[in-house]
């Protein structure tokens, strides 16, 4: 599957000698910050992509640029990185919602990914490397599923009508670490997300659908596990095992994700190649809307394309969720969005002076904020002190300018 253009970014090698030459991100897994990352070489991400059903909202917009800034991070401190994003082409949200509008689902399902892939444009959001859809992975899945079986550690329910495969996520080594939830509150929580722990025959409440056999009037694909389709989880464990192999560095999503999502993904992971999942879980905060958190279920949405036509410039909207620190829970509000176009608008004055204040020792303090969790708020107000000053009192520096410039675009990803 094709993700989105690519922006220009600049090269920026302005040295940073006192800022950490390592990132350090909150791991939701151990409750405490830890370095993320090879110290050289390349970085292995993957980050849970949408179900394609409706618009990119504030919330999921939240999110991938929380990942495109530690992207970004991780390669101004020297690192490739190998990033991967599925796209769950095939559920059972994108079948409803495709019944209910008398669409073909798979129409429905290009059409709102390629609205995704243009917000993403917009949002100057790196695309990832393997942008890979749920339906085509379905060899990996199948893989996968096949070497579990053999162990053992996938079964089939005794059920005549629907004899669909689960995964023993219970009995995986460290299974409840991600979220951090005692076993009553995880069965509660998967049933609220769409798990099935009161299924008959399962041998424990939280074993994961893995595969889905064959319904009437779904899609369905041949295979050696019968006729059907992937379950939710394994399709992720599938693709970051394909594309990025066994200890990626970090596993990336909103913290609804932690679970069930990325719970199950780690014990699949776990149990199918003998080491851990990923080194690190990170998860961006939700966003609000009307007190409650955006949903598409609910329907309280503020979209990136309904804000776009509206005229709002794609690089305020950027940094209205950049003024926000990744890990908070917040609300929308319509001053966000204000503030955000004054700070804009007031960089890209700053940038166009001939002369300024000497920005260096601004970008080590922003560099080492961005290093420290990915503070993105700190490292905005320091530039806002930066460009105030240099608009007020001026300076006789005469790089300043193009290094904020440059600075913004590669490593904050806004176009100045």
């Amino acid at each position: 599957m094709k993700a989105w253009s690519a922006p220009v970014v600049p090269q920026f090698e302005l040295e940073s000698p006192l800022a950490p030459q390592r990132l350090r991100v909150h791991d939701t897994s151990r409750a405490q910050l830890v370095e993320a990352g090879p110290a050289e070489g390349t970085a292995r991400m993957y980050v849970c992509g949408i179900t394609p059903y409706d618009a990119t909202h504030l919330g999921h917009a939240n999110t991938y640029v929380t990942f495109d800034l530690l992207n970004r991070v991780w390669r101004d401190l020297g690192l490739q990185v190998n990033y991967a994003q599925n796209v769950t082409d095939v559920d059972d949200p994108l079948l409803e919602r495709a019944q209910a509008t008398g669409q073909d689902w798979t129409e429905l399902a290009e059409d709102q990914t390629q609205l995704f892939r243009t917000d993403m444009e917009a949002l100057r959001v790196l695309p990832p490397d393997n942008y890979i859809g749920a339906v085509e992975s379905i060899p990996e899945v199948v893989a996968l599923l096949e070497s579990m079986k053999q162990t053992g550690t996938i079964y089939q329910l005794d059920d005549p009508e629907h004899p669909d495969w689960y995964f023993t996520c219970s009995e995986a080594p460290g299974f409840g670490q991600v979220g951090g939830l005692p076993e009553s509150d995880m069965i509660t929580r998967f049933a609220e997300m769409g798990g099935d722990p009161e299924r008959p025959g399962k041998r424990h409440p939280l074993d994961c659908l893995v595969w889905r056999m064959a319904r009437e009037g779904e899609p369905a694909w041949e295979s050696s596990l019968g006729l059907g389709r992937p379950g939710w989880h394994i399709e992720c464990t599938a693709i970051a095992l394909d594309h990025l192999g066994a200890h990626f560095d970090v596993q990336g999503g909103g913290s609804d994700l932690a679970f069930p999502h990325h719970e199950m993904c780690a014990a699949e992971g776990t149990v199918a190649t003998g080491e851990p999942f990923a080194a690190a879980y990170v998860h961006s905060g939700m966003v609000a809307l009307d007190g409650e958190k955006m949903s598409k279920s609910k329907g309280n949405l503020e979209l990136v394309s309904r804000l776009r036509n509206q005229g709002h410039d794609p690089m305020a909207i950027r940094l209205a969720l950049l003024g926000h620190h990744y890990r908070s829970d917040w609300e929308w509000d319509p001053e966000d969005l204000a503030r955000a176009e004054v700070r804009l608008g007031q960089w890209r004055e700053a940038v166009e002076l001939t002369s300024a204040l000497d920005v260096r020792p601004v970008i080590e303090k922003a560099r080492m904020a961005l290093r420290t969790d990915l503070d993105a708020p700190t490292a905005l107000g320091l530039l806002d002190g930066w460009a105030q000053a240099s608009l007020t009192i001026g300076g006789d520096d005469t790089e300043s300018p193009a290094l904020v410039r440059d600075f913004v675009d590669a490593v904050l990803g806004v176009a100045l």
